[in-house]
């Protein structure tokens, strides 16, 4: 039986029509992710930079935005991600990656 990171979650609308599923496991959500980030160079160098494959930012397209946009959580340390607001092209720092999985799962 699957533990942890391996364990299939349920995802909800957006992210699982992203990941063209409906439960996977959060290491196979993340691949997705990455899969989909560098093949379409959505890494940035800076914070809310322009798109150039590389670096600790990424930016949100318009397949991206709305499971961004779903992202409302209190992290374990108490800081609050909230990317509700977020519009196309603007980014995320990769660190952030797991808030948006974390909120995107059942």
């Amino acid at each position: 039986m699957a533990e942890g990171l391996n364990k299939p979650v349920k995802l909800k609308a957006d992210l699982a029509q992203f990941c063209g599923t409906g439960e996977l496991s959060r290491s196979a959500i993340t691949q997705k992710f990455w899969d989909y980030i560098k093949a379409n160079k959505l890494q940035a160098k800076t914070a809310n930079g322009t798109a150039s494959g590389e670096g600790k930012f990424i930016v949100a397209d318009e397949k991206l935005l709305p499971i961004f946009k779903a992202t409302n959580v209190t992290t374990k340390s108490g800081k609050t991600v909230d990317f509700r607001n977020m519009q196309v092209g603007q980014t995320i720092d990769m660190l952030q990656l797991a808030s948006v999985v974390g909120a995107n799962i059942e």
